[in-house]
């Protein structure tokens, strides 16, 4: 038994040392696929950061053109099936003076961007602009700021009670959202932050695919319009199917009369 262990030995103390060599070749190789993955990264960086100036002039021509639109940021967000869950109806009447949103990455890119919101004349608050910055500082952790939104005289969205009476002066809760401003005053999780991040790299890059989504009761309309049609059509057909047996009917009492 002993000289069977002793055996066992000598086969396994090979085997391990291979191991061991194969283990380090390992750890150099990946090393050198770590600094080529960093390298990658560092131009990759710099072909986006090449780009992303490329993009402005076109992103300024776009922001002309969109503003000729009336209520194109509120469609847009309200046909994104995402950012229509955040907005409450009162959400949606404040985003009618909405007039242009723009979203800027900073220039590293990788520190952050900022997104603005600019606002024409309103009742909700006083505020032109309204604006929400994202940063990553040196040790990688993330953080937000925002405008702080100066509400007109009792139109503050984010202290509504979702509570109203209704005729019969009793109270129902409604089943709306959190206020859409609410997301201004929310700096608790900033690196995962849905909306910013919905509308920088969802709706920023092509808006219009928002804007332009059909209005689903529009197209119900149009299928109970089409099946209507449809019907007056059949029943076009079987009428003059009646009307031809009916002639056919007539010639035959004519032919025995003769």
């Amino acid at each position: 038994m002993f000289c069977y262990w002793l055996k066992c030995i000598k086969i396994h103390q090979p085997c391990k040392k291979e191991q061991q060599e194969a283990i380090e070749h390992i750890d150099e190789v990946q090393n050198e696929i770590d600094r080529l993955n960093e390298q990658a990264s560092e131009e990759i960086l710099k072909v986006e950061q090449k780009y992303n100036k490329l993009r402005q002039p076109f992103f300024q021509k776009r922001s002309e053109l969109i503003a000729k639109i009336p209520n194109f940021w509120v469609t847009t967000f309200v046909n994104h099936p995402q950012v229509s869950a955040l907005l409450g109806e009162e959400d949606e009447e404040a985003l009618h003076y909405l007039s242009r949103v723009e979203v800027t990455e900073f220039e590293d890119i990788k520190s952050g961007y900022r997104i603005d919101f600019y606002f024409d004349e309103n009742p909700y608050f006083e505020n032109k602009v309204l604006s929400k910055e994202f940063h990553l500082n040196e040790s990688g952790d993330p953080s937000s700021k925002s405008t702080e939104i100066k509400w007109k005289s009792g139109k503050d969205l984010t202290k509504r009670s979702s509570q109203t009476q209704n005729k019969a002066g009793r109270k129902r809760q409604h089943e709306e959202p959190e206020s859409f401003f609410t997301w201004f005053t929310d700096h608790a999780d900033a690196g995962a932050d849905e909306l910013g991040e919905v509308i920088k790299d969802d709706i920023w890059p092509n808006p219009l695919q928002y804007y332009l989504v059909p209005d689903m009761d529009d197209e119900e309309g149009e299928g109970e319009d089409d099946e209507e049609d449809e019907e007056g059509l059949e029943d076009i057909d079987e009428e003059g199917d009646e009307d031809g047996e009916e002639d056919e009917e007539d010639d035959g009492e004519d032919g025995e009369v003769q």
